[in-house]
């Protein structure tokens, strides 16, 4: 990340010989494993590492559970920036592995990071800023994301085919990312698609469910997806229908649109290779 220098946050700031960003944040964090609170700080940090694309909170030790943590029996190379010193996590249930880190920079040697980014099972259960439950990952205060009603003509295909066409779509904007296309129901071929069991959360609009495409074709499976419930910063894309710009063909108000490079290309490339197709 890379701010002009007379962007407000540009001189809180910080980065480091290792290429970390980090900026100290007012917000009041906590994380929890099953009843226990591993975490309460009203002096978190972000940090931004080079090679993921969100934030993540660092905490002073003196904010954290140090008694839970052992250094680590087994641990993981190449997860973080740098040479961390790494601890497993003792608190309620099984020990969670390589769940907390140290970062190598001398800005940040007295605090202690854990994951919960992409959710995994070492990371804590339940984390909070103030008394709103945030998933997934830390939101970054860099970003914004807006759901806008249009009147604009959307038109989606997908081997030629026609898949969805609407004149009431929500768009949304989302820092650093395609605008998504949130359609009405009845203006998307559901016949077309199966409903899957996957799902996904987003600290910014929620958790999504999914459908796969039926037909032939490179088409990368849980393609389109809905928010039944969105966060409230977001609540105009409920029950609304969206596909991967990346894999479908999008004709807005008669221009077809270029399929964008994401983040998420790499993923949906992958996704379709295990279905067996080329």
């Amino acid at each position: 990340m890379t701010l002009h220098p007379a962007h407000p946050a540009a001189r809180s700031m910080r980065t480091t010989p290792e290429g970390l960003l980090w900026e100290p944040s007012d917000r009041w964090v906590r994380g929890r494993v099953g009843d226990t609170t591993v975490v309460d700080s009203r002096r978190p940090v972000l940090v931004w590492e080079p090679h993921l694309p969100v934030p993540q909170y660092a905490f002073p030790r003196e904010d954290v559970r140090t008694d839970l943590l052992r250094p680590a029996l087994h641990p993981p190379t190449g997860s973080h920036t740098g040479s961390q010193v790494f601890y497993d996590l003792h608190a309620d249930g099984p020990v969670r592995p390589g769940a907390a880190w140290t970062f190598p920079a001398d800005d940040l040697s007295g605090h202690i990071a854990f994951e919960w980014f992409r959710r995994t099972d070492t990371g804590l259960d339940h984390w909070y800023e103030e008394d709103e439950e945030i998933f997934v990952h830390p939101r970054d205060p860099h970003k914004r994301v807006d759901a806008l009603p249009s009147s604009r003509h959307v038109r989606i295909e997908v081997g030629g085919q026609t898949v969805a066409d609407s004149r009431a779509p929500v768009l949304l904007f989302e820092t650093s990312l395609p605008t998504r296309y949130y359609l009405p129901p009845e203006d998307v071929r559901l016949d077309l698609f199966a409903p899957t069991d996957h799902s996904t959360g987003c600290p910014y609009k929620g958790t999504a469910s999914y459908w796969t495409w039926r037909g032939a074709g490179d088409v990368p499976p849980n393609v389109l997806w809905s928010y039944a419930e969105p966060l409230p910063a977001v609540a105009a894309v409920r029950g609304r229908l969206a596909f991967f710009n990346e894999v479908v063909d999008i004709v807005l108000d008669g221009e077809p649109l270029e399929r964008p490079t994401t983040p998420f290309s790499r993923m949906l490339r992958e996704g379709s290779r295990s279905q067996g197709r080329p």
